[in-house]
This record gives C-alpha cells, structure tokens and sequence, in this order.
C-alpha cells in the first residue's frame, strides 16, 4: 500500500512571532519549516500532531492567506 505524503502545514502567512518563535500561520518553528522536506513522514506527523496545541495556546485560528 502507497500512502500519500505528508503535506506541509503551510497556509501561506509566514510571519515569525518573536515572542513564541512560532510561524503565525502555520505554528510551526523556523527549524521546522526550513527542515521540513528533509523531514521523514514520522517527523511530519508528529509536527502536526503539536499544531493544534499551540495554536490553541496562540488563541485560535490561523489568520486569513492573502
């Protein structure tokens, strides 16, 4: 069985917040997005099993793409 690859977290709002070292958008780290394609599938999973806490922990949703 072939599964699909892992898609990057990316929505297209790459603002570094200073104060948590964390993409705006996505909520990933500047290690994390520059290393994301030499990443194996597990790495990747586990990047997005941490989004959804630290987005919550940001208040919420990601802002609007432009």
């Amino acid at each position: 069985m072939i599964s699909a690859p892992v898609p990057s977290p990316c929505v297209n709002v790459c603002r570094m917040n200073e104060a948590t070292g964390l993409c705006e958008g996505c909520q990933r780290t500047i290690d994390e997005i520059a290393c994301w394609t030499l990443f194996d599938d597990t790495e990747k999973r586990e990047i997005w099993r941490l989004l959804p806490k630290r987005r919550a922990a940001q208040g919420g949703e990601p802002p609007a793409a432009a």
